[in-house]
């Protein structure tokens, strides 16, 4: 009897387009409800973790060189929670740091590995010969090469406006460092530059390098490597792991 009235009330909905795309709308909104909601009584979604910090300048202009040329198509930035990607990858992706990304570059496949834990990997060198050439580091690579990259000096004019965009979509990004945007760029990209102190303590572990950006010669090639760099290392990951030890 049971069946026979399954049969008869799954003959209405199939019979019938108009009430079979209400009960779906139904179905989708509940769904929809139970998913969404929660999220109005949260006051984070995003739990804060020490370390994470908005990009420096020169780190910001090489993200934006990043998305420029499409590198997300081919690597993604979120290591996933599973044993082969963290013994492969290192620990597993954090929400907060990618928390003070618009857009996000976590992508939605791999055709080279995962770059989330890619910063201090490899030297300077490396990823400079990798972005000119990559099978001169990587045989197999079927990755394009980017020689242009060490040809074009990076523009930094619009930093401080890309900045304060930024700090309107909530990125923390003071007054003093917007306009210390220019300078903090320069300190980064020359090591002997007197600001590289300033810039540290306003983006801490933000590696300095020798690019000569004080002499004007810093490429967009510079910028991306700051960027590359900088992945996965701003936390402290030995914290976490230690306290899955204990547990």
């Amino acid at each position: 009897m049971a069946t026979t009235t399954s049969k008869f009330s799954h003959a209405i909905f199939e019979k019938n387009s108009i009430l079979l795309v209400i009960g779906v709308l139904v179905v989708i909104s509940i769904g929809g409800i139970v998913e969404i909601a929660p999220l109005f009584y949260l006051k984070n979604t995003i739990e804060k973790v020490d370390g994470v910090r908005p990009y420096s300048p020169l780190e910001l202009a090489g993200r934006d060189i990043y998305v420029r040329e499409g590198c997300y198509n081919c690597h993604s930035q979120m290591v996933r929670p599973l044993r082969d990607e963290v013994e492969r990858y290192g620990h597993y992706s954090l929400a907060a740091e990618s928390m003070y990304d618009h857009p996000f570059q976590w992508g939605s496949k791999r055709t080279g590995p995962d770059l989330a834990r890619v910063g201090a990997k490899y030297s300077d060198a490396w990823h400079r010969d990798h972005l000119n050439n990559p099978r001169s580091v990587v045989p197999t690579s079927i990755m394009p090469g980017y020689p242009f990259l060490e040809k074009t000096l990076l523009d930094t004019r619009s930093i401080a406006a890309r900045m304060t965009v930024l700090a309107m979509e909530g990125v923390p990004y003071t007054p003093e460092m917007i306009e210390k945007a220019q300078v903090d760029l320069i300190a980064q990209g020359a090591i002997d530059s007197n600001g590289v102190d300033a810039m540290q303590k306003r983006y801490p572990r933000a590696i300095a390098r020798d690019a000569k950006a004080d002499k004007g010669e810093l490429t967009e090639l510079d910028a991306l490597i700051a960027y590359l760099q900088q992945m996965g290392t701003q936390v402290d990951f030995k914290i976490y792991d230690d306290k899955a030890n204990i547990r």
